[in-house]
């Protein structure tokens, strides 16, 4: 192994199926069927043998982040099967942890780790198969997922805890609802009312929609108007407020991607052409607190700090990013991206995606932005020279990991930095008696409006989280933004409801 020896990405591969149980069993895809198909294509798009692997990598699954039934039975060993059914025998196997960043995370753990001489070759792969499980189970179809290997695996289980007490005790449980108080403290700061709001995101939106259909690799391969994607519809119906279905990440996808980095010396040895490489020039990683101790909330701390390493160690500046894949599971996480690179949509003619974006690409779970790292070689083998930039996401803009990719060879690699963490909070009050509404969501269900929640400053600065009583349930459906409202509050147990004055 070569010590010092520059990482390069040398394959990459993606796979998509629309399998939907209405043909019955037969050609059903899986976590496992998927993972190995997509790192069948990576190894052929290198031109090298699975024997080459010495480590591989996986990010987790959906149905492994979290507490699970396994309707499908459970593959125990999902890198340990992948690698039996591609013929490799690997040294090392990794489990990822929960999060979206996870694949440049990986990527950039993989490089470093060549860059020490610790591994010569990596296959970092991934999948979701919930369009064929939620397929499966809606027809009555039996398809079996149960599996497992002896490959020795380093998993690294479900990671912290995103959640705070507080923030589950309010029904803060979902992710449209943490990136809805995002966006809605956006909304506030640009003055924009509820249909306003809607507007811009769909604005920034149909442009993904747009990359998304012609993509072969998309799930949905569908252009979207802003006015489709701005309308509540019977096919675009409210979730979340400002959110609307197609504001947001598709998880029902049948996708599979994988990536090969190795040493460049290696590459040499197996002799893989110049034409196939892309080389990583710069990474950066944060992580920021719970959302409810954030003292910003429109905008990334996270994003904005692992963006900035990234960059600086490339030496470069968003001016010198030819093309973008920014995370984009809901339109506040790319407006705090764009924020932190100094960019707005509405002027800005280079792509914000290579792939169509989680709502129209897919999302598929952990997994989505090793497509956007495959798709991003693709274009760079395409645009020689050219630079791109990859934002992966994990948690309501919690977990960030950005790479700045290049066929351009570095002079020097630097590995990447440990994660950046805040050092500042803001302090909770856990029996608030009144406040100003800071910024605030309401959940829908099937019959409509469900519940509404705030995040609210006292005083003296603290923040508390309350749910809305029935008639503050009616100011916050108005048009007019409730941010800035004074409201008091009142605590039963460990819950505060809310008023307006």
């Amino acid at each position: 192994m070569s010590k010092e020896s520059i990482p390069v990405l040398v394959g990459v591969g993606q796979v998509v199926s629309q399998w939907d149980a209405t043909s019955g069993p037969d050609g059903a895809p899986s976590p496992l069927s998927l993972a190995t198909q997509a790192s069948q294509v990576a190894l052929q798009d290198a031109g090298i043998p699975a024997s080459a692997v010495d480590t591989i990598a996986m990010v987790r699954i959906f149905e492994d982040s979290m507490a699970s039934s396994h309707p499908h039975g459970h593959n125990s060993n999902l890198p340990g099967t992948i690698a039996r059914d591609l013929g490799a025998r690997p040294e090392r196997a990794i489990y990822a942890s929960v999060g979206g960043q996870s694949p440049q995370a990986l990527a950039n753990e993989m490089a470093a780790r060549i860059h020490a001489g610790e591994i010569d070759c990596a296959l970092i792969t991934g999948s979701e198969a919930n369009k064929a499980s939620k397929a499966a189970r809606r027809h009555g179809v039996e398809i079996t997922w149960a599996d497992s290997a002896d490959l020795p695996v380093e998993d690294r289980g479900m990671g912290d805890m995103l959640l705070s007490r507080n923030e589950i005790k309010h029904g803060l449980v979902t992710p449209a609802y943490f990136y809805a108080l995002f966006e809605n403290a956006m909304a506030a700061q640009a003055d924009e009312t509820r249909s306003q709001r809607r507007e811009t995101m769909s604005a920034l939106f149909t442009k993904f929609a747009a990359v998304a259909s012609t993509n072969p690799y998309a799930q949905f391969q569908t252009a979207r108007s802003a006015d489709f994607l701005s309308q509540p519809s019977r096919e675009n119906y409210p979730f979340a407020d400002p959110y609307l279905k197609w504001h947001m990440a598709q998880d029902a996808v049948n996708q599979g991607a994988a990536i090969i980095i190795m040493s460049e010396a290696k590459a040499d040895e197996l002799g893989i052409s110049a034409d196939k490489r892309i080389y990583l020039h710069g990474a950066g990683e944060a992580s920021d607190d719970f959302i409810s101790e954030r003292p910003n909330l429109d905008g990334s701390w996270a994003m904005e700090t692992a963006i900035s390493r990234a960059l600086t160690q490339a030496g470069k500046t968003s001016a010198d990013m030819a093309v973008f894949d920014l995370y984009s599971c809901f339109p506040s996480a790319v407006f705090s991206s764009m924020a932190a690179l100094g960019i707005d949509h509405e002027s800005e003619t280079r792509p914000l995606t290579v792939t169509g974006g989680l709502p129209f690409f897919g999302g598929p779970g952990n997994n989505y932005s090793l497509h956007g790292i495959a798709s991003m070689a693709d274009h760079l083998r395409a645009h020689r020279g050219a630079f791109g930039l990859v934002l992966a996401n994990g948690g309501w803009m919690t977990k960030e990991a950005v790479g700045v990719w290049s066929t351009a060879p570095p002079a020097v690699f630097n590995p990447v930095q440990p994660y950046a963490t805040p050092t500042v909070k803001i302090d909770i009050n856990p029996s608030p008696d009144e406040g100003i509404v800071e910024t605030y969501t309401v959940a829908h269900g099937k019959a409509g409006p469900s519940a509404g929640i705030i995040f609210a400053r006292s005083e003296g600065g603290a923040r508390f989280i309350a749910k809305a009583d029935t008639d503050a349930m009616t100011r916050l459906l108005a048009e007019d933004s409730p941010v800035g409202l004074r409201i008091q509050a009142t605590t039963d147990g460990e819950i505060n409801t809310f008023s307006f004055v």
